[in-house]
């Protein structure tokens, strides 16, 4: 035994021997780079060279700290970040930050600033707060970046107008009609070269188009400005490039302590919101991506800080501009196809040889050129989209007064004001309450619209006593919130009112507004969703009447017969009587369900949705697509899609079937209601659904060729395209794989391989339809095929492979990120 086992200490030295029937181990493992992250990288780089120029040339730093940023900021950021994708270097965003610390500290004190700001990143990482830093209100984002695009855009119009930009806006606004009395024709005829290249490069026409296309336009906007003053041989300023030799470092910050530390804390918050908000959005764009081979991983935000700080660290240290993640460089790296952060790392690499071995040309780039990119940049950071958000958020204000700020006193002091307003706006909100009372045909309507604090219930008690003693009373509550005060005013007045014969009806109720439980209809508690659960409510058993309640009840009925009952248990609307059901539950009319459904309806849903409902019967339906699918009662397209009233123009038959058109095989129905939702309606897009169990595929699989010609099987004829694409004897383990098919699997059987499979034959169907061939031409109409699977509640998107045929399930999305 000790012969063949070692003793401890010699098995400390004893190497690892692989088992003799495995191969044996490989070498060192290999870096690889995948080629997506290859190309991805590239197109990245052509873009980051002139940005990464034109930033450094508007804050007024030497055009070197640019490229140290971009190397930076793509190899420390992209290696340590939380977020693979994004791409960190040079930002616009922090560009009037920038240039108002080096006209107030200098450029070495600067860069000790963004040092000291990437050390306060990487506190703020370790204090894991990144999700805390998303709480401010995207207003206040999107108008810091508006007025700083603005800043940046009137300070880089002197320089495409042959001048200097002055030291803030209101003097660069002031010097602007002398420098328009004094053009410099070379400079302005190359920045108008360089915004119409950036302009029309995109918009190419043909194929030609699409292939040049994949060139950024900002690389060929500046190079062929570059050209152009090169061969016409313009005198003008150019990029100067100093030697490496002389590159100013960081030093020790020099400056008042209170001012520096407003300086640092203003670029830690600048940096972390921008690339904060960075990361939220990549993750957007990747999550809307098609499937790709690799999964990229969400965003970890605190160690997105982490990489951040890191390499506003790395980058002061060495002479280079404040870091944080850019939009524009992240987007493009999504959009090429990026897999990995190695796309990220290498751009950065690219930067570091063309800083190293394209000086010579770099240098030949005309600074007006940079700035006419620069600010295109500033132009597009005003975007019509965000002011169009934040207005119909009704936070435009808030936008507007940061923007403002930003503009005219600076990026700290107009986040300030921004975060004040929002306050003072959301502060009036809460204290905002508008109380309304209508009569309507002998009911008296109360609206409260807010929320309902103490503040409110002055106002409230005094609407509620216009209420005449004994009428008929609708509280509707629209609102989340409700105080101790105004609770017991509401519920005092409805003890009052009830006692005085009067009755009281309190409608939209939310969480912590209920005032007593819910009411009993027809002796039935139903909730929201229990319609969907088909009623089923369980009541407890009656005990048996006695002879009294009995001629009581009978006398009540109104035109009854003596003998004739009334009540939850009666049976005499459907001519039948029976005993109560063992389980308690009562077997009543259908009638009685529906009624019941309808006054749930009119007390929970009415109040939410009448002006909606009123706004589209004034304007009428304008719904965006045409959804046709199945009549089973399992398939709720509202739910299913998340969609209100005028989304969907629905149509649902048996099976789901879109009819060939024409005399013999088409059905009048169907047709005309694809025709209107075309032509009349200008619906964009038609979606085909089909679902799981469907007894019409069920039924087309069983049916008898020679069966008798019922109205069921004659209808059933517009399925048989859709059997004879699926041949029977093709099994789940076929060499075709069964398509159509859903993304990871076979169709369970024969029944759901002919659902898919009619799904993607009525979208054939539909393209024979003469109105949709006429807007599928035109690119005025999309057609999706849809699949719902029932007992899983997934819905499947039929995938735009022009191979097609296969049903990818729709992932789940956090609705915050």
């Amino acid at each position: 035994m000790s012969a063949c086992v070692p003793a401890r200490a010699d098995s400390a030295r004893t190497k690892h021997v692989h088992p003799p029937h495995s191969p044996p181990p490989g070498g060192p493992r290999r870096f690889r780079v995948a080629g997506a992250d290859v190309s991805a990288a590239i197109a990245v780089f052509l873009i980051a060279l002139p940005l990464s120029l034109g930033i450094a040339l508007a804050t007024g730093a030497p055009l070197q700290a640019g490229l140290v940023a971009a190397a930076v900021g793509g190899i420390v950021a992209g290696r340590i970040g939380g977020c693979p994708l994004q791409v960190s270097g040079p930002a616009a965003g922090l560009t009037v930050v920038t240039a108002d610390l080096i006209q107030q500290y200098g450029w070495r004190t600067t860069c000790a600033i963004t040092v000291l700001a990437g050390i306060a990143q990487l506190g703020l990482g370790c204090l894991r707060v990144a999700r805390s830093a998303l709480a401010v209100s995207p207003a206040i984002v999107h108008g810091m970046l508006a007025g700083i695009g603005v800043t940046i855009a009137v300070a880089q119009l002197h320089i495409v107008l042959g001048g200097t930009p002055q030291s803030s806006v209101p003097d660069n606004l002031v010097a602007l009609p002398a420098q328009l009395a004094n053009l410099h024709p070379a400079d302005v005829a190359v920045s108008v070269l360089t915004l119409t290249l950036l302009l029309l490069w995109p918009r190419l026409p043909g194929r030609a188009g699409e292939i040049l296309g994949k060139l950024p336009a900002a690389l060929i906007a500046v190079a062929g400005a570059t050209a152009v003053a090169a061969l016409t041989g313009l005198r003008l300023p150019k990029v100067d490039l100093p030697s490496w030799s002389s590159h100013a470092l960081a030093s020790l910050p020099e400056g008042p302590v209170l001012g520096l530390v407003a300086a640092i804390l203003t670029t830690t918050l600048v940096c972390s919101v921008q690339s904060l908000l960075g990361a939220v959005a990549v993750d957007k764009l990747v999550s809307a991506r098609p499937a790709l081979t690799g999964r990229v991983k969400r965003s970890d935000l605190d160690r997105e800080l982490l990489g951040q700080g890191a390499a506003n660290i790395v980058s002061g240290s060495l002479g280079g501009l404040p870091i944080a993640g850019v939009a524009v460089r992240s987007s493009a790296n999504v959009a090429a196809g990026a897999v990995s952060r190695n796309s990220t790392m290498l751009h950065g690499v690219l930067v570091v040889i063309a800083a190293l071995l394209m000086v010579p040309a770099l240098e030949l780039i005309p600074l007006a050129s940079l700035a006419a990119l620069v600010m295109a940049v500033g132009l597009k950071m005003v975007s019509l989209n965000h002011i169009r958000t934040v207005t119909r958020h009704r936070e435009v204000l808030v936008y507007a007064v940061t923007t403002c700020g930003v503009v005219f006193l600076g990026v700290l002091e107009g986040v300030a004001l921004g975060i004040a307003v929002a306050v003072g706006v959301a502060l009036h909100r809460l204290t905002r309450t508008r109380i309304t009372h209508d009569d309507m045909e002998g009911v008296h309507h109360v609206h409260v619209r807010g929320q309902l604090t103490f503040l409110a219930v002055p106002r409230l008690s005094r609407i509620l006593h216009q209420v005449p003693p004994g009428a008929d009373a609708v509280v509707e509550l629209d609102g989340s919130f409700m105080d101790h005060a105004a609770y017991e005013t509401l519920q005092d007045w409805q003890k009052t009112h009830t006692a005085h014969g009067g009755s009281v009806d309190i409608t939209g109720r939310r969480p912590g507004t209920r005032l007593s439980e819910p009411a009993e209809v027809d002796g039935c508690r139903c909730r929201p969703w229990t319609p969907w659960r088909n009623h089923q409510c369980e009541r407890p058993p009656k005990a048996p009447a006695s002879g009294t309640d009995r001629q009581a009840t009978t006398a009540r009925t109104p035109g009854g017969s003596p003998g004739a009952t009334t009540g939850a248990n009666a049976r005499g609307a459907t001519g039948t009587t029976g005993a109560t059901p063992a389980s308690g539950a009562t077997d009543e009319p259908h009638g009685h369900e529906l009624a019941r459904g309808i006054n749930a309806f009119h007390r929970n849903t009415t109040p939410l949705m009448r002006r909606e409902l009123a706004r589209l019967a004034r304007e009428g339906q304008q719904p965006s697509q045409l959804f046709l699918t199945c009549a089973d009662s399992r398939v709720v397209t509202s739910m299913i899609t998340s969609s209100g009233p005028g989304d969907l123009f629905v149509v649902r038959n048996v099976g789901n079937f879109v009819p060939l058109p024409g005399k013999e095989s088409g059905d009048d129905s169907v047709g005309a209601a694809i025709e209107y939702a075309v032509d009349v309606l200008k619906v964009r897009s038609i979606t085909v659904c089909g679902h799981s169990g469907c007894g019409a595929m069920q039924a087309l699989l069983g049916a008898d060729p020679g069966g008798a010609r019922t109205p069921l099987q004659r209808w059933l004829r517009h399925g048989v395209p859709s059997l004879e694409r699926v041949p029977a004897n093709l099994d789940t383990g076929g060499e075709d794989r069964a398509r159509p098919r859903l993304a990871g699997r076979a169709p369970a059987d024969a029944a759901e391989r002919l659902c898919l499979a009619n799904v993607v034959q009525q979208l054939e169907h539909l393209r024979a339809h003469e109105s949709v061939a006429r807007a599928l031409d035109a690119g005025d109409l999309e057609l999706h095929g849809m699949y719902f699977h029932v007992g899983e509640a997934q819905s499947y998107l039929l995938s735009e492979d022009p191979d097609g045929g296969v049903f990818e399930l729709v992932r789940e999305t956090n609705p915050t990120a």
